[in-house]
């Protein structure tokens, strides 16, 4: 005679209702994180090694901040350490901001099949004023240039149509503050130095 099939028993997550192999495809992965890790470890090993990591670099974090690393008091042999501790600015919540580089982007977008748009981002760096440069490039290229907020809330300019045929040759005239060696474009995803 066949054995009878015994019913499956399936683990439902407390967090967001789905079972806990498809947590990841749910609405919000990192609120079940920490559920998962505690009663299915075995679904998903690598959620283990990612807290494991993440307590470690807490861990360092925490006893660099107070003062306390594995070379402390220790010197290079028969050397004196001249290297300066790196000025970081850490947000609430312990986040720790990255300091911009200076650097100029050029990027061009093609819209409407035929139509582009040349968006020049990082002027402000070299204490250059966007709208100045945006009423300059208007003028220098007859076209329309305009400052507006980027997709990262910072300020750039997009201008109507294809320069960046001479827009390096432009803004290093204009703006001599600025070093072509820190002008970059943007092709196919890649930043390219325009030198």
């Amino acid at each position: 005679m066949a054995e009878k099939p015994q019913p499956v028993r399936v683990l439902y997550c407390s967090v967001c209702s789905l079972p806990a192999e498809y947590c990841e495809f749910g609405p919000d992965f990192e609120k079940c994180k920490p559920w998962l890790i505690q009663n299915a470890p075995d679904l998903y090993p690598d959620l283990i090694k990612e807290a494991n990591e993440r307590e470690v670099a807490k861990t360092a974090d925490q006893l660099h901040a107070t003062g306390i690393s594995e070379r402390d008091g220790a010197t290079p042999a028969g050397g004196t350490s001249t290297s300066k501790p790196e000025e970081v600015k850490r947000l609430p919540g312990g986040k720790i901001k990255k300091k911009e580089k200076q650097e100029v982007v050029i990027e061009k977008v093609v819209r409407n099949k035929r139509k582009c748009v040349t968006m020049v981002k990082g002027l402000d760096f070299f204490g250059v004023k966007l709208s100045d440069a945006s009423k300059k490039l208007g003028k220098k290229f007859a076209t329309g240039a305009s400052v507006v907020k980027g997709p990262t809330d910072k300020e750039q300019i997009d201008v109507q149509g294809d320069i960046s045929y001479d827009i390096v040759e432009f803004i290093t005239d204009t703006w001599p503050d600025v070093p072509e060696t820190a002008i970059y474009f943007i092709e196919d995803g890649r930043k390219v130095a325009a030198v």
